[in-house]
């Protein structure tokens, strides 16, 4: 080949490469082998990037020295950027800033409320710390929203589309919290007051103080009330579900304190005879159920004292959900003292859907009673089957306006408490989840719940766990020697053919 020839060819394939790598940056895909289909990006957010009217600018700042684990991180989050570049038809606008390079690039960052993160890293058989940046800084126009610290996985498009959504959203729609019956305070609901804060205004609402239940309210949650609701609040709850607005339900009608040990009914504070009058009946036993929680209980063995974990039926562990958008991508909720919850109706105008179901080996236990950590349990104590521990209604109870009720026969599993306590993350997307579908449906559900697994071993059985561990080290291994055992006998056939004179 003349030496011409060679560089045309060369010049043509650099062009063509060139060409490619141009065309490629604007049809930008990824393909997703993964199981929850983590790197596609959700309805939810392509739903709100193809909406936004003004461009959003994100400045992502990244150290460049990043340790080789965290390396990948701040690649998938270009990654996303690029993808939401493309997806928003250029509303989106990102920079990637290096704040370790200057001291006013390292202000900057921390004026925009990105802390730097320590990170401890092995090298020459020495552990040095390492003061590193992963977060970012979302504006529009002289709005602003700060993402600290850029989380690995599916975390990465929540926290990304969350922040545009906050930015995007001129009118958020209101969630009222009932108040005035024992209920907890914002500050007590933490956890769910910070999820819901993204998409809804949250505030309180006493309807001793008020006519009725404000018409900009698009949902009432009335979350583990201990006191008497007045007839003439329920009615005003009544009018408001009349005119089309929702109402969530979290309530325990079944007390149980593992600090005295006594196990009982409520008192009657109205909630369960206005329910009734919806068709949904509240058991007066405790549901329990051989897949359950556990206590830590101290034992003593001699002269020693020791703390074990001891499975607990009365902490039914529930991962038997419906088909509902309230449930999608949960894996396991724990619902501590719980009594089942029933429809007891026919009425044609309201469709109603279990959302929460125990497992078959589930029972009831009658009340008053006392807690006995140390009973050994039974498979006679079982034989109830499954119970339903939460439900969604939609109909017209009253009026023309089409309504929607959650009931969930608990309401301690949302409550973090005072000081507040880390409560599961399931918990915290089941009862948001419901108040999106409540309030019509933010688009945010699947997104929300996108990845979570929670799938522990302690359901396998021993022989179960012990093959799958094992199967992890050698069928790897096998596989390997079979196929250099296939490929041996292939060259050798090859070899033989050769020599034969017939290949």
């Amino acid at each position: 080949m003349k030496k011409n020839t060679v560089i045309i060819r060369l010049m043509v394939f650099a062009l063509i490469l060139v060409v490619v790598n141009m065309i490629s940056s604007k049809l930008y895909f990824r393909l997703d082998y993964t199981e929850d289909q983590r790197y596609t990006l959700s309805k939810a957010s392509n739903d709100i990037l193809t909406s936004l009217d003004d461009v959003i600018t994100v400045k992502a700042y990244f150290s460049e020295d990043l340790p080789t684990q965290l390396i990948s991180n701040r690649q998938d989050f270009e990654d996303l950027l690029l993808e939401y570049e493309n997806r928003s038809g250029g509303n989106i606008v990102y920079e990637f800033i290096s704040p370790n390079e200057s001291e006013e690039l390292e202000a900057e960052a921390q004026q925009s409320g990105i802390q730097p993160i320590i990170i401890n890293v092995s090298e020459k058989d020495q552990v040095q710390q390492l003061k590193a940046y992963m977060g970012a800084v979302l504006m529009m126009g002289d709005q602003k929203e700060t993402i600290p610290v850029v989380q690995p996985g599916v975390d990465m498009e929540y926290g990304l589309t969350t922040s545009i959504k906050k930015l995007s959203v001129t009118d958020k729609p209101k969630v009222a919290l009932l108040q005035g019956h024992g209920e907890p305070s914002i500050q007590e609901v933490a956890q769910l007051a910070q999820q819901l804060s993204v998409l809804y205004d949250i505030e309180t609402i006493d309807l001793k103080e008020k006519t009725e239940v404000p018409s900009y309210v698009r949902t009432l949650a009335i979350i583990n009330p201990s006191d008497t609701i007045s007839a003439q609040e329920f009615s005003k709850i009544d009018d408001f579900m009349s005119k089309g607005g929702a109402v969530f339900v979290a309530y325990s009608n079944m007390n149980g304190d593992l600090q005295s040990g006594r196990l009982s009914k409520g008192n009657d504070i109205g909630l369960e005879p206005w329910l009734r009058g919806k068709n949904v009946s509240m058991g007066s036993q405790f549901v329990i159920d051989a897949q359950s929680g556990s206590v830590q209980v101290q034992q003593n063995n001699g002269v020693f004292t020791y703390r074990s974990q001891v499975k607990f039926p009365y902490f039914p562990m529930v991962n038997n959900f419906s088909e509902h958008p309230t449930t999608n991508g949960l894996e396991t909720l724990m619902l501590p003292f719980v009594s089942a919850v029933n429809y007891v109706g026919n009425d044609t105008t309201v469709s109603y859907t279990p959302l929460m179901l125990t497992s078959e080996m589930s029972g009831l236990a009658p009340t008053p009673s006392g807690i006995d950590i140390q009973k050994k349990w039974s498979q006679n104590d079982f034989r109830e089957g499954v119970q339903t521990l939460a439900m969604a209604l939609e109909g017209t109870w009253s009026g023309n306006q089409p309504s929607k009720l959650i009931v969930i026969a608990n309401g301690q599993f949302i409550i973090n408490g005072t000081p507040p306590q880390q409560i599961s993350e399931d918990n915290v997307n089941f009862a948001s989840n419901s108040i999106d579908w409540l309030s019509d449906d933010t688009g945010l559900i699947d997104l929300r719940t996108k990845g979570i697994t929670n799938r522990p071993l302690d359901s396998i059985e021993d022989g179960t766990r012990e093959m799958l561990k094992y199967g992890n080290v050698v069928i790897p291994i096998v596989l390997v020697f079979v196929y250099a055992f296939i490929r041996r006998q292939q060259y050798m056939s090859k070899k033989q053919r050769w020599m034969e004179g017939n290949y």
